[in-house]
């Protein structure tokens, strides 16, 4: 990971609204997710602002939940890219959503501790794809995501959520 790279959502998504990673919600986490040196991992990093406290001193659920489904998402895009041998920023833009979002909490994660997400896809079937995404604080593993991420055509999704 560099700071001078382009992340994954900067370089697919400049336009991308999402809350927890979209580059241009002007009130969002701005997520940034780049791929390791190994090939195989997808990593991120973030520091949770206090705002975003559980209990005393230690970090919300909640916020972890969204970190994993958002990195997870971008870590499926972006093997979806590397299958079809296309650079991350190619049309058609591919888009994968959540189909299965699931947590396991292993340790209380603290506050004012950097958070390192580590993501993989671990099967790909189709349009379906299982990503699982490790998040430590520090050196310390908290929490482990095992989800599904569905690739999808945002405009037919949308008129589907609207009914038209």
């Amino acid at each position: 990971m560099s700071s001078l790279d382009n992340s994954l959502q900067d370089t697919a998504a400049p336009d991308g609204v999402c809350y927890g990673c979209g580059s241009s919600n002007p009130h969002g986490l701005h997520i940034k997710s780049f791929w390791h040196a190994d090939g195989v991992h997808v990593m991120a990093e973030h520091v949770p602002d206090p705002m975003y406290c559980g209990w005393p001193e230690l970090v919300y659920g909640g916020l972890i939940a969204m970190l994993v489904d958002c990195h997870s998402n971008w870590t499926a895009m972006a093997y979806h890219y590397r299958e079809e041998n296309r650079e991350v920023a190619s049309l058609p833009r591919i888009n994968c959503v959540t189909g299965n979002l699931g947590i396991k909490f292993i340790k209380p994660t603290p506050m004012g501790v950097p958070l390192t997400l580590r993501a993989r896809v671990e099967g790909d079937v189709g349009r379906k794809t299982r990503v699982i995404c490790e998040v430590y604080a520090g050196d310390v593993l908290t929490a482990v995501g095992d989800s599904v991420f569905v690739r999808v055509d945002t405009d037919q999704l949308a008129a589907a959520a609207h009914s038209r």
